[in-house]
Parts: structure tokens; sequence; C-alpha cells
């Protein structure tokens, strides 16, 4: 069976939940919910999820099929409280990450000024300063990962600490469509963990608007196992949903 990169970004997704074990596995959009159900199936089966927008599932259905059967409900106010009590591991999307790990969804340009207005803050604050936080990025670019956000929405490590909400600020993971990324570098600045097959540390250093550090000793990311592919592909997505975010391309 073949293994294309969205494939890839699936399981590195998967991956970045393997080691929360009973949690709420809070993703949002697509990747994220493949890679949370393959972890839900695979590396940590005591994962709680949802179906997005209200309920608790006991099964692991396909990426936006209806569940058949349902666990519990959780509306969108009492997510608040799983958000206040910190047993939740979300994983948003980011339209710029900077060099520290700050994320902004917000808008884009000056504060009093914007160029263009986005999502607005939601509940990246929050997220990030209670709840362990990673970032889904489908297009990895200098666009996206910026020397600082415009605005900042979610908290990196630095500026947390420095305002005294570092107790549960937990940025865990960046997956993008090239690379896995962590903020654990130098002074809790970003830093590249892996490239994905067929793509290069220099590659993703110029697709990058900051400096990354040493790339001379960068591992490959993994490529899913035979299991896991039949599980994206047969299971969790047999349309194919997961290619409108990372085109086909089959790996080395």
């Amino acid at each position: 069976m073949e293994t294309t990169r969205a494939d890839v970004c699936a399981a590195a997704v998967a991956d970045a939940f393997r080691d929360d074990g009973e949690i709420f596995g809070s993703p949002m959009g697509t990747m994220p919910m493949l890679g949370v159900r393959l972890a839900k199936l695979t590396s940590n089966p005591d994962l709680v999820i949802s179906d997005g927008e209200s309920l608790f599932l006991h099964g692991t259905p396909p990426i936006f099929a209806r569940a058949d059967v349902v666990e519990g409900w959780i509306p969108f106010r009492k997510v608040f409280d799983v958000v206040a009590h910190g047993k939740r591991h979300v994983m948003m999307g980011a339209t710029q990450v900077d060099r520290d790990g700050n994320q902004n969804i917000s808008a884009i340009g000056p504060f009093d000024r914007p160029k263009r207005q986005l999502l607005g803050s939601r509940g990246a604050p929050g997220n990030t300063v209670n709840n362990r936080t990673s970032y889904w990025v489908p297009k990895h670019s200098t666009r996206v990962f910026v020397e600082a956000v415009d605005i900042v929405t979610g908290v990196g490590p630095k500026r947390a600490a420095e305002a005294g909400a570092a107790r549960f600020n937990d940025i865990h993971r960046i997956v993008t469509n090239l690379a896995v990324l962590d903020v654990k570098g130098p002074d809790r600045t970003v830093r590249l963990l892996s490239v994905h097959p067929g793509v290069t540390p220099a590659e993703v250093q110029e697709q990058t608007g900051f400096d990354l550090g040493d790339l001379s000793d960068v591992p490959e990311t993994r490529q899913p196992t035979s299991e896991e592919l039949v599980l994206i592909t047969e299971v969790l997505d047999p349309k194919g949903i997961r290619f409108k975010e990372v085109p086909k391309e089959t790996t080395p």
C-alpha cells in the first residue's frame, strides 16, 4: 500500500497524542481529527474524543461521519469547564507562528488597524495557559512562520513566563506538511524535530521566516505502519478528505 505525505502527517499528529493517557483529545480541522482518531485506535486507546460539536463518542467513526454510539454530551459551555480543569490536549490551526511559539489567528497587520480580520482570539488564550496545545499548519511557509506574530492569540512559553502564566503552558508540537517542530530550542524557541520523507532540513529553513538553528542532525519523520495505513485509508478516511489539506503525493 502506497504511503502519501498526508498519511505521514496523520501519523505525526497521532504521535503528538501518544503519551497523553486519559485526556480529552480536542482536534480542530481535518488532519488533527484524523490524527487524534488514529491515536485512539493505536497508541493511546484511553483518549476521550468528541464529534467536534457537542458529543463524546464511544467508538471511533470515520472523520465527519455520524457517530453510531454516543457516550456523553458536552455542549460548548461545558468545554470551558474542561479547559479550566486542564485535562485536555487541543490541536488548533495557526495563521502565524513566531520563533517564540506565539500563535496568531486574530488578524494580520497592526493591532489598531489590521489589514485582514481572521477568526479572532476564540479560545486560544485560555487553551494555551490551561491545556497542552499543539498546532497544525497545512502549508509551511514564511507567511506562517514569522519572526514575530502581528497579534498574540496563543501564548508561547516565554511570554507565558513573563506574564506569570507558565504553570500550565505546554506548547507541545507543531505539525506541518513539511516537518514536525516544538518550542524546546535555545531560550524556549521553535526548533525542528523531524522532516517528512522527501523533504530536507534546508527546504524547511527556506520556508521559515526565522533561524531554526543547527540542522545538521535532523531525523526523518517516521512513516505510518501498515496497520496505521489500513486504518487511515479504509476506516478513518476512506473518502480521502485528508488530500484537501495535503495534496496526494507518494513518499519516497
